[in-house]
């Protein structure tokens, strides 16, 4: 395998007309399915237009290489799902409902991107800080969230951090399992069973009843 260098900057990502707006995401949408259904080098640019439906010429207007697209598609997916999330979550009343409705996103996601899961996971290898910074953008809204969530009372006191990436590393794995692998079961049951995980834990004991 050849070595890709982790240091190729893509262009602004944000095209300041409509026209190049809407270029740009026809060119990400075609990266999507290219790389998830081929992989990163097997992956040619000249099918990234083709199936965009704009000239070779204007891809490089966007993007200096199938590096530079790859690195953006990465970024791109992190923010459709995090997106995707926020509009779910919001209104909720408390923080474990967020929770619940966040992870039913999550899921709801893969299993029309289910291409991310081999985008992402090539990313480790091919542009590393692309990958780590995938999920490190979750992890710092994460966060904020549970400290929020904290001081509201909604949650009990505990460092925030490892409690994201517990939380975050359990919406990964359930994705592929109920998003990518099989997308028959019903997410309400799901999200039921591993809310209740994530509001009451494993254990067997009982909360101690109020002024106990």
């Amino acid at each position: 395998m050849n070595q890709v260098s982790d240091n190729v900057q893509s262009p602004d990502p944000t095209p300041k007309t409509a026209r190049g707006r809407m270029t740009r995401q026809k060119l990400l949408d075609a990266a999507e399915n290219e790389f998830g259904e081929r992989g990163f080098h097997a992956a040619a640019i000249n099918r990234i237009t083709e199936n965009a439906g704009v000239a070779m010429g204007t891809f490089y207007v966007h993007f200096p290489s199938k590096e530079a697209i790859f690195r953006a598609l990465v970024a791109h997916l992190g923010h459709q799902v995090r997106r995707s999330i926020a509009m779910r979550v919001a209104g909720a009343a408390n923080r474990l409902e967020a929770e619940r409705r966040g992870l039913q996103a999550y899921i709801e996601f893969t299993r029309t991107h289910r291409n991310i899961y081999r985008i992402v996971n090539e990313a480790e290898f091919i542009a590393p800080d692309a990958y780590r910074a995938h999920y490190e953008s979750f992890v710092s809204g994460y966060v904020t969230g549970l400290r929020e969530a904290e001081r509201k009372g909604e949650i009990a006191i505990g460092e925030p951090e490892p409690r994201a990436w517990a939380l975050i590393g359990a919406s990964v794995f359930l994705g592929m399992r109920y998003g990518v692998w099989d997308d028959s079961p019903a997410t309400e049951a799901v999200i039921q069973t591993v809310g209740d995980l994530i509001e009451f834990g494993l254990s067997s004991r009982k909360p101690a009843a109020n002024g106990g």
